[in-house]
């Protein structure tokens, strides 16, 4: 479902509630761990089963820090260096915790494209491609997330005033025209190896990502 059809406030944000909260001890592979309250919802407006993590003291956090994470199962699972995702996972959850917010784990692998279209774009950026180029010539968008469910998840939640963690400007600019306040966007730190200082470059001259690469 489009953000657009959401602009200006035609439209109202389809109505999604909490279904259950279940707290969840979390054990990362360095050793780090933490605990969470993770959400479930019904009314999605994708049909998805994301999930929240709330973390830290996030019911008395202000506004809270939030951090918008789309599923890679290659990063966050099998530790791939071809992302940042896995890293970025890890440095989210520790910084949120500490000031109290939630991270959206949002089940829109390889941008929205799946898991399979992903790894055949991987193929193509073997040829030469960049991981935009690669999507289109698979017939598919740059980048088809849609933050529905994001903004869904936080109305559900009580949550109207973000601080966003995030490199990417789209995810800002699809939330607040969601109806979610966005007073800061935080950058996450850059989690740079040789595996993927490509995708990297790619993502901050593509599409303006908030990433500090060595030259």
């Amino acid at each position: 479902m489009s953000v657009n059809a959401y602009e200006g406030g035609g439209n109202p944000l389809p109505v999604a509630d909490v279904r259950t909260k279940v707290r969840v001890p979390l054990r990362f592979p360095d050793g780090w761990g933490t605990t969470a309250d993770v959400f479930t919802f019904t009314g999605l407006a994708d049909g998805k089963e994301h999930l929240a993590l709330g973390l830290g003291d996030y019911a008395n956090a202000g506004t809270p820090l939030v951090r918008p994470h789309s599923e890679c199962l290659t990063g966050d699972v099998f530790g791939s260096e071809r992302c940042d995702c896995g890293p970025q996972l890890r440095e989210a959850v520790e910084r949120i915790t500490r000031t109290g917010g939630y991270l959206l784990y949002l089940r829109q692998e390889g941008r929205g494209i799946g898991l399979y279209a992903k790894l055949d774009a991987y193929a193509l950026q073997d040829d030469g491609l960049d991981t935009y180029e690669a999507n289109l010539a698979l017939g598919r968008g740059e980048d088809e997330r849609d933050y529905t469910a994001a903004a869904q998840m936080l109305t559900a939640l009580g949550v109207g005033r973000i601080r966003l963690l995030s490199n990417n400007p789209d995810k800002a600019l699809q939330l607040t025209a969601l109806g979610t306040e966005v007073v800061e966007r935080i950058p996450t730190g850059v989690h740079v190896s040789d595996a993927n200082v490509r995708y990297l470059r790619a993502k901050v001259e593509h599409t303006g990502h908030t990433l500090a690469l060595p030259a």
